[in-house]
C-alpha cells in the first residue's frame, strides 16, 4: 500500500474510534448531528447541508458516511460504522469466522493458525477495539490460547469473555494469567464452588443451568446487565453457531480464504432445512481483504430488502 493509502486508512481508523466514543452521548442527547473530518481523523460538528459534512449521526439509523465511494477512507468507514452504531436502545452483536472455501475453520487435527490472511487478523483486532466485549468459547481457548487484545491496532482492549458452560478449561491459559485486559469467565452456576469469585485473574460468573433458557441467551443477559452495547462473538464455530441458532446475532462476518482443507472443524452449523426457501438469506455486502473475501451479513434484513448484487464493492 502507498504512503497516501496508509495515511488514509490510519485517518479513517481514528475517525471510527472517535465515532464509537461519541455514540453513547449522542444517543442520550437524542439529537442528529453532522460532522466534518479534520486532518488527523477527528470529528468536528457542522451543518447537515455543509459540503464538508462527511459523517452523520441519527438516533434512528446510527452512523452514516457521506464520503464518495472513491475516497480511500470510505471502505473502512462503510464496513465498521454499523458496529460503531450500537447503543443501549439498539445494541449490536457481531459474529465472525474465518473459513476455507469448503467451509472449515481448522483442519481435522484442529490446526487453525491461520486459515485466513494477515488482513483478516487485523480486522478481528479492529472488531475487538470497537466492541466493549469479545466472546470466545472454551474450544477456541483450548486450541489457540488467544490473548484477545488489540495489539495489532490502536484502540482499547475489550472485556475478554470466556464462555465455558461445562467448565472444562484449566486456569493456565493466557486469558486467566496475563493481566492484559479484564476477563470474565462464564460457566454454569452448578460448576462454581461456594464463595468462588475468580479463576486466576478472571472474574467467574455463573448462569442458571436449572432453567430452560439457552446458555448463550443468559450470557448476553450478563453482558447487557453490565452495560455492554457492542459485543463481538469471535469464535469458534460452535459458539458462533449457537448465537446464530438463537437469532442473537445482528451481523455475521465470514471471511473466506482461497484454501481447500478437505475435512476438518466445520464453520457454521445450524438446524437443517428441507427446502431452500426456508433457509435464511440475509442482506449482505462483500469486501476484499488481501487474498480473502469478507461477507458482511446483516441478519436483521432479508436479501430482498436490500440492493446488493453480490459484486465485490470495496477493497481494503
Amino acid at each position: 500500500m502507498t504512503e497516501t493509502g496508509t495515511r488514509a486508512i490510519d485517518e479513517a481508523w481514528n475517525v471510527l474510534l472517535e465515532a464509537c466514543a461519541l455514540t453513547d452521548s449522542l444517543q442520550r442527547a437524542e439529537i442528529s448531528q453532522a460532522f466534518r473530518l479534520t486532518g488527523d481523523g477527528r470529528l468536528t460538528p457542522c451543518g447537515f447541508g455543509d459540503a464538508v459534512a462527511a459523517l452523520v449521526w441519527s438516533a434512528s439509523s446510527g452512523w452514516q458516511s457521506r464520503l464518495r465511494g472513491d475516497d480511500p477512507r470510505a471502505a473502512l468507514l462503510d464496513l465498521y460504522l454499523p458496529i460503531c452504531s450500537g447503543t443501549s436502545s439498539c445494541p449490536v452483536i457481531v459474529g465472525h469466522l474465518g473459513q476455507s472455501l469448503d467451509g472449515f475453520i481448522a483442519t481435522y487435527s484442529g490446526d487453525s493458525q491461520f486459515v485466513t490472511g494477515s488482513e483478516n487478523l487485523v480486522h478481528m483486532h479492529r472488531l475487538r477495539a470497537l466492541c466493549g466485549a469479545v466472546v470466545v468459547g472454551a474450544g477456541t481457548v483450548a486450541a489457540d490460547d488467544p490473548q484477545l487484545t488489540t495489539r495489532h491496532v490502536s484502540g482499547p482492549n475489550p472485556l475478554r469473555v470466556v464462555f465455558d458452560p461445562m467448565r472444562r478449561l484449566a486456569p493456565s491459559y493466557k486469558v486467566f494469567t496475563d493481566a492484559q485486559a479484564p476477563t470474565l469467565y462464564v460457566c454454569a452456576a452448578s460448576r462454581i464452588a461456594s464463595g468462588e469469585a475468580h479463576v486466576g485473574g478472571a472474574e467467574i460468573v455463573g448462569f442458571d443451568d436449572s432453567i430452560a433458557t439457552p446458555d448463550v441467551t443468559q450470557l448476553i443477559g450478563v453482558l447487557r446487565d453490565r452495560g455492554f452495547t457492542r459485543i463481538f462473538v469471535e469464535g469458534g464455530g460452535v459458539t458462533v453457531s449457537a448465537f446464530l441458532e438463537e437469532r442473537l446475532l445482528d451481523r455475521l462476518h465470514i471471511a473466506i480464504a482461497p484454501v481447500l482443507i478437505g475435512d476438518g472443524r466445520p464453520a457454521i452449523r445450524v438446524a437443517r432445512q428441507q427446502n431452500l426457501r426456508d433457509c435464511r438469506r440475509p442482506a449482505y455486502r462483500v469486501f476484499r481483504m488481501g487474498g480473502d473475501v469478507l461477507f458482511d451479513c446483516d441478519l436483521r434484513a432479508n436479501v430482498s430488502d436490500g440492493d446488493d448484487d453480490g459484486v465485490v464493492k470495496r477493497v481494503i
